[in-house]
């Protein structure tokens, strides 16, 4: 495997953890599969290595068909446990920033985390990190968090002693963050990772259908309705978009990991450059959240940073808009015609 940090690197970050008991793990707002994958497996190797006092910390909930994943049970949520979070915040001596490199991507949980005075570590595969770090172990051409982390455990010499519980999240990270492994993932070392995840005993297509094929019915049924409602094609600009409404949310009793993925849908299209997703947050009012997912050469980061206020990889990134849904459409539609000599090329 590769070796990601260098010797000055390693070691510090040896001799750091050897020095350190009271850590505290968070990953991004609307942590996905790379996230909670990354953060558990990091979570499991640490204790394995005689850490007790491991804590992982999200700012709001997870879709439910990543509860499964071993120690999900013991996580922490800003917003349902924020005095407990702030307590260990408190005590911590080492924090880690797992799969997001800029604080404000914590959303409310974001003061937290810049008044603590532990030391951090960033470990990510995002774009343009932000921050002041120990060590930065960032690497924006891996697929995944969860690819890093396995490399750093290997690295660390932690391989052999790997448990499957940490494989299963570590595989399960690098599966969502890929699409079950058809974008960005036409590395061959990708798939030695996976031959030795498998030795570790873990059962990949059981994986896989924990994850993609546990829908309920009414979630399908949203989704269809998107499609067939929803969605708006503009064939000159190899484009597409869609908004989802609270009204559509309610619908269909929607519930989070709902839509996990249905931005990719549209690029089934031949030829088709850009997918964006636009849809109301249940929570807040005038608060539009906006997915994007790119293909056939054309890179959507920079779109998501010039006009959704995101950010994200080149082909797969997002943002969001304190605005009505209307006027999300309205923006969308700017952005669009101001790339249009890009998407229009073959």
């Amino acid at each position: 495997m590769f070796e990601l940090l260098n010797k000055q690197e390693i070691s510090l970050l040896k001799e750091v953890l050897s020095r350190k008991n009271n850590i505290v793990i968070c990953a991004h707002k609307s942590p996905d599969g790379d996230a909670i994958g990354s953060t558990l497996a990091w979570k499991n190797f640490l204790e394995q290595h005689g850490k007790q006092n491991v804590k992982v910390c999200y700012p709001d909930a997870a879709p439910d068909f990543l509860h499964w994943l071993p120690g999900f049970n013991d996580t922490l949520r800003y917003d349902k446990q924020a005095v407990l979070m702030k307590e260990a915040f408190n005590k911590s001596d080492l924090v880690f920033y797992l799969d997001f490199g800029q604080s404000s991507r914590t959303d409310e949980m974001q003061a937290i985390l810049e008044s603590c005075q532990a030391p951090i570590i960033l470990i990510d595969h995002h774009l343009h990190p932000q921050g002041n770090y120990l060590i930065k172990a960032s690497f924006t051409h891996l697929s995944s968090t969860s690819e890093i982390i396995f490399n750093l455990i290997c690295q660390l010499g932690g391989y052999e002693a790997m448990t499957k519980a940490c494989a299963e999240c570590i595989y399960c990270g690098m599966m969502t963050d890929t699409g079950g492994f058809t974008y960005n993932s036409n590395r061959p070392e990708i798939f030695t990772i996976i031959s030795m995840l498998l030795q570790k005993g873990i059962d990949k297509d059981e994986i896989y259908n924990k994850v993609f094929h546990n829908y309920s019915e009414q979630a399908l049924r949203l989704r269809s309705h998107i499609i067939l409602n929803k969605m708006n094609y503009i064939e000159n600009l190899h484009a597409s978009y869609f908004t989802v409404t609270k009204g559509d949310l309610q619908r269909f009793r929607f519930t989070k990991g709902d839509l996990e993925g249905v931005v990719n849908i549209p690029q089934l299209i031949k030829g088709l450059k850009i997918s964006i997703s636009l849809r109301e947050d249940t929570e807040k009012s005038n608060l539009v959240l906006v997915s994007l997912r790119s293909s056939n050469g054309f890179h959507c980061q920079p779109m998501a940073t010039k006009f959704f206020n995101g950010g994200g990889h080149a082909d797969a990134a997002g943002g969001k808009l304190h605005c009505s849904i209307e006027e999300a459409e309205q923006i969308t539609i700017k952005a669009l015609l101001f790339y249009k000599d890009e998407l229009q090329n073959p």
